[in-house]
C-alpha cells in the first residue's frame, strides 16, 4: 500500500528554506566568521616529546588550522614538556603552547615579571600522573621507590616537577634516596622493558601513545598515588593547589588495568600565549580549537574533553583578549 504524503505549500516551503538558511548561516558564523579574511603570517607552537600527547595534539591542531587559516604557517617545535613550554612563550621563543597549570603557577612564583605577559586561551584536558612498574615488581607504593632506579622525567618537564613533589610528599629525597634518571616517555618505557630502570613517572593525557605501545609487548602495572600524598603536597606551596586526587579511569589502558581504576593525581592543561600576540589571530585559533574537538578527539582521546563551558577557566592565567572575544561571541 502506497503512502500519501501531505502537500507542502509554496509559502511553507519558502519559509522552511529561509529558516534553514538562517540556521546554516549562524552555524557557519560560529565556525568561521563570514566575510572576514583569515589571519596570515607565521607562528611557533611548542609541543612536547614525540611520544606524548602534547605533540600529537599540536600536530593535529596544525592540520585543522591549515583548513581555517590557509595562509598561516604553523611551526611545531618539540620540547621536554610544560616547564620548558611556559618559559618559551614567556621569553618570546614560541607564540602558543600547552602546559600544565602547576607548571604555569610555579613559573609565576619564580619569574613574576616575565609571567605577567602570559595569557590563557583555553583549558583543554587533564593530565594524569602515571607511575609505571613491571608486573612482577616489588614496588607497591611511592615509598617503595627508595633505593630504586627511577625515571623522573626530562629536565624542565612537567613530569620532573610533579615527580619530585610526589617523592618528597612520600618522605623521599630525589637526590639521595633513589637513583633518579632523566628519561621521558620517549625512552622510559623501553628502558623499563629492558630492566635498566625499576620505575618511571609520566604525567599526560590518557591514553598516551608511548604507554599504549609498551602495552603491546610488555605487561606493566600502575603504582597508586594515594590521597594522603596529595594532601601533603597541598601543604607545601601554592602551586600544588592545582593537583587534585582522582582515579585514572579503567578505560585508559584496558589490557593493563583489567577494569580497575588507579588512585592518582590530575592537573589541568592550558593552551596559552602572550599579551602581545594578535587578538584577532588568537580569536580565530580559539574558534578552531573548540570546533575541532571531535575531529582531533577521534585520534587524541584527551581532546574529546575540550568543552566550551569549561575552556574559559584558565586559572592561574587571565584570558587573552582574543580568546575572550570568541567566548563572548558564542555565549548563549
Amino acid at each position: 500500500m502506497s503512502k500519501v504524503f501531505p502537500r507542502v505549500g509554496r509559502r511553507r516551503a519558502l519559509q522552511g528554506s529561509a529558516a534553514g538558511a538562517v540556521v546554516l548561516g549562524l552555524l557557519l558564523w560560529w565556525l568561521l566568521p563570514l566575510g572576514e579574511d583569515p589571519p596570515s603570517g607565521t607562528i611557533t607552537f611548542s609541543t612536547g616529546t614525540t611520544s606524548g600527547v602534547y605533540y600529537e595534539y599540536g600536530s593535529r591542531l596544525r592540520t585543522e588550522l591549515a583548513e581555517d587559516m590557509p595562509r598561516l604557517d604553523v611551526n611545531l617545535t618539540t620540547s621536554n614538556g610544560s616547564q620548558e613550554n611556559v618559559a618559551r612563550v614567556a621569553e618570546g621563543k614560541a607564540d602558543f603552547t600547552i602546559a600544565a597549570a602547576d607548571a604555569v603557577a610555579t613559573y609565576e612564583e619564580q619569574h613574576r615579571g616575565a609571567a605577567a605577559r602570559l595569557r590563557g586561551v583555553a583549558r583543554l584536558y587533564d593530565d594524569y600522573v602515571q607511575l609505571v612498574v613491571g608486573r612482577d615488581s616489588d614496588i607497591q607504593s611511592v615509598a617503595d621507590l627508595k633505593g630504586k632506579r627511577v625515571a623522573t622525567g626530562l629536565p624542565r618537564s612537567g613530569v620532573r616537577l610533579i615527580a619530585n613533589r610526589v617523592l618528597k610528599a612520600a618522605g623521599l629525597d630525589p637526590a639521595k634516596d633513589l637513583t633518579a634518571v632523566s628519561e621521558g616517555i620517549d625512552t622510559g618505557p623501553e628502558r623499563l622493558k629492558l630492566g635498566k630502570i625499576d620505575a618511571f613517572f609520566w604525567s599526560g593525557g590518557v591514553p598516551t601513545a608511548g604507554l599504549e605501545k609498551l602495552a603491546d609487548s610488555f605487561i606493566f602495572r600502575f603504582v597508586p598515588i594515594d590521597v594522603e600524598l596529595v594532601a601533603k603536597m597541598h601543604e607545601r606551596d601554592d602551586a600544588t593547589g592545582y593537583y587534585r586526587a582522582t582515579n585514572m579511569p579503567e578505560s585508559a589502558y584496558p589490557t593493563i588495568q583489567n577494569g580497575s581504576t588507579v588512585p592518582t593525581i590530575a592537573v589541568s592543561n592550558l593552551l596559552m600565549t602572550r599579551t602581545d600576540v594578535d587578538p584577532r589571530l588568537t580569536e580565530w585559533l580559539t574558534r578552531t580549537v573548540i570546533k575541532s574537538r571531535d575531529g582531533i578527539g577521534a585520534h587524541v582521546h584527551s581532546a574529546q574533553l575540550v568543552d566550551l563551558r569549561t575552556a574559559i577557566y584558565t586559572d592561574p592565567l587571565p584570558l587573552h583578549e582574543g580568546a575572550r572575544r570568541y567566548y563572548r561571541s558564542v555565549k548563549p
